[in-house]
């Protein structure tokens, strides 16, 4: 995909002179008598709108159930018992390794972002401390536009594919649709190096999502033998050759990823079944959990290493990420009531975020569609905005006195963590806004989730934390860089929860580091759609089993409330894609169909004959956009009953088989120098 705006092969379309198409014109496949009935995605056949690394061409279908022709039969009935366990071993060595490489490299990742952000925030205290306000802004914008411009050229120049999150092309691959260029060594190793960049350039996106997309791209690199692009292949992986294999270690990838990125291991799996997966099986459930499994170890066993001050800058936090298992949840059923009120304002917040978001994109498309250079702009001056609000907004907030109860080590702090920053304040005052902005976004989260703190942070510094994060939340989200979903809605959702907290607090008992987790988790559920999953990652994030019932009622409500407004973000996303994913449920509308009505409003099928020609096959091939078709035979003795001039079908012949057959020459007789 050199030009990722090319047009999509199936179309043969080109633009005119003022770059725009007329949809009308080049969709071959549009039938004016059916259009009322039939109410097609034209995904194929028009230019969908592509967000930054979005066009996808030459898509196809992956046949997940294998053909058990007599080829595929005599092959099974020739091997031994040794060989077919062999085979079933190799798919658990596999999902071993799809767990044991997305370990190291979120543990890598992890440290990566965690040195080269506390670096840069410890040289910014720094000069903050001199009273260097200038020289502090110059340095952390600079950085930060530095490690931005890094990330987006990766992304812009080498591997399109790699920007955004990953997962809807992941829910896709799942669903069936083969998208190109999507899981290969150049997208993985982009990924890799433009997270770190784009996190540690502290803009308002998570390392959730590429995570996800990495610990696919190893199940699929490992799933074909190696990269085929650089000629690398592992011929004892050649039991692997079908899509069905490959598809379910790509779920094992997809679980290895959420579980590398929250530490939750049965969240993991469970976000793979509820979000991801279309088949799924008890045997595939197994293998899943046996590979993040993989990664809790992998995970643990580097972070044991790091409590011994191996790694730098890198946090203490173990296996929890927010660890709020201190806290002594009470609540009583009147406390029922700011639960529903949370899960009702989480619904509407999802539902509107969506909407605001699908508006941004569309609008991203245009900017990016003029060319590479206005993709590097536009991330850059996300970068820009994103920098000068961190620095300058806290110089707006107030400073507060340090309460008399804490030491000296935690009020004020002037380290890169901590919850309370002293930055512009003099001695024994602290900065709340500070301590929200100026630190990296998983400190912010532990920041803001901090329970027994209900005076640390100002009405108007949540305000602000509020609306900024839900400014950066749909700016940034789209532009050429990797990001994930999960963290901005986890601050947005928080500040919100923490401001309900406040409003609340003569009402309820429930603590305000409770209620930033109960926001996050509503808007959540509100624009991912995520119940069940979502409600297990919490509790493994939170590691407090006492926050289940109130987390539940929260999703449910909050879900309810928001599926009648509009789909859910990752649907949006695959319809900004053009990507052709088929719903679980189809469309009342369309019992109404018939075949004839669909034979009608598709090109008509292109047949082969057992015998045919190499012209005529390749003449085929370069004039339809088929990927399948029938082989018969004409003039057949017809049986009794049927009429003259039958056909007899033989089978189907997919056009990858078609193309294979032609690069190694199967038609020819004998071998010949070419």
């Amino acid at each position: 995909m050199e030009e990722e705006f090319s047009q999509v092969t199936a179309a043969k379309a080109t633009p005119n002179m003022e770059g725009e198409v007329d949809e009308e014109e080049r969709d071959p496949e549009i039938n004016p008598l059916n259009q009322s009935l039939l109410k097609r995605s034209r995904t194929l056949s028009s230019t969908p709108l592509a967000m930054v690394g979005a066009k996808v061409s030459y898509i196809e279908s992956l046949d997940y159930e294998i053909n058990e022709n007599d080829l595929f039969k005599h092959d099974w009935r020739s091997r031994s018992k040794v060989q077919v366990l062999q085979y079933v071993f190799l798919k658990w060595t596999l999902a071993f390794l799809v767990g044991l490489l997305t370990g190291l490299i979120a543990t890598l990742i992890n440290l990566a972002i965690e040195n080269i952000a506390g670096y840069k925030l410890l040289a910014v205290v720094h000069l903050i401390q001199r009273k260097r306000y200038l020289m502090g802004f110059i340095y952390f914008t600079g950085a930060n536009l530095l490690l931005t411009m890094v990330a987006a050229f990766l992304c812009v120049w080498f591997a399109p594919t790699a920007a955004g999150p990953g997962i809807p092309e992941i829910k896709a691959y799942l669903n069936g649709v083969d998208t190109p260029n999507m899981f290969g060594a150049t997208t993985l190793i982009v990924k890799i190096i433009g997270s770190i960049g784009a996190v540690s350039a502290g803009l308002d996106l998570g390392k959730e999502g590429p995570l996800v997309h990495i610990g696919a791209c190893f199940a699929s690199l490992l799933g074909q033998g190696g990269p085929s692009n650089y000629r690398l292949k592992w011929h004892w992986l050649r039991y692997f050759n079908n899509n069905r294999d490959r598809r379910d270690l790509i779920t094992c990838g997809a679980s290895a990823g959420v579980c590398a990125a929250f530490r939750a291991p049965v969240g993991g799996v469970l976000f793979a079944l509820e979000e991801v997966a279309t088949w799924w099986r008890s045997a595939l459930l197994w293998r899943t959990f046996f590979c993040t499994a993989v990664v809790a170890v992998v995970l643990r066993a580097f972070i044991q290493i790091c409590n011994s001050g191996e790694c730098g800058l890198f946090g203490t936090g173990g296996l929890i990420m927010f660890d709020v298992s201190n806290v002594i949840v009470r609540y009583h059923v009147m406390d029922i009531f700011p639960v529903v009120v949370i899960g009702i304002i989480g619904g509407f917040l999802g539902g509107l975020y969506n909407y605001l978001l699908y508006k941004v994109l569309r609008l991203y498309n245009l900017i990016n569609q003029k060319g590479r250079m206005h993709k590097l702009l536009l991330s850059l001056s996300v970068a820009l905005f994103t920098s000068v609000c961190q620095y300058g907004l806290p110089f707006l907030a107030t400073c507060k006195p340090c309460d008399s109860s804490l030491s000296e080590t935690e009020c004020p702090t002037n380290g890169r963590s901590g919850n309370f920053k002293q930055f512009n304040c003099p001695n024994g005052y602290y900065n709340d806004l500070a301590t929200l902005l100026l630190t990296t976004n998983d400190d912010a989260v532990r920041n803001i989730f901090s329970s027994d703190t209900p005076k640390e942070y100002q009405i108007s510094s949540l305000l602000f934390f509020f609306a900024l994060y839900c400014i950066l939340g749909l700016i940034t989200f789209g532009i050429a860089v990797p990001s994930g979903l999960f963290l901005p809605i986890i601050l947005m959702g928080s500040g919100y929860g923490r401001l309900l907290g406040i409003a609340m607090g003569s009402y309820t008992n429930i603590d305000h580091g409770l209620f930033a987790v109960l926001g996050a988790a509503s808007l959540m559920a509100g624009s991912m759609r995520m119940t069940v999953s979502l409600c297990v990652i919490f509790l493994e994030l939170t590691n407090n089993l006492l926050l289940l019932p109130i987390t539940m009622i929260v999703l449910l409500i909050s879900k309810t409330v928001v599926d009648s407004l509009n789909p859910s973000i990752y649907e949006i996303i695959l319809h900004l894609k053009g990507l052709p994913f088929l719903d679980a449920h189809p469309e009342p509308w369309m019992c109404n169909l018939t075949v004839g009505e669909l034979a009608d409003a598709k090109p008509p099928v292109v047949s082969l004959c057992g015998v045919e020609k190499v012209s005529r096959i390749v003449d085929v091939l370069r004039n339809t956009t088929h990927n399948g078709f029938p082989v018969v035979d004409h003039g057949v003795v017809p049986p009794v009953g049927l009429p003259s001039g039958a056909t007899e079908l033989h089978g189907i012949i997919l056009r990858a088989h078609l193309l294979q057959a032609l690069k190694i020459k199967w038609f020819l007789r004998e071998k010949r120098r070419t």
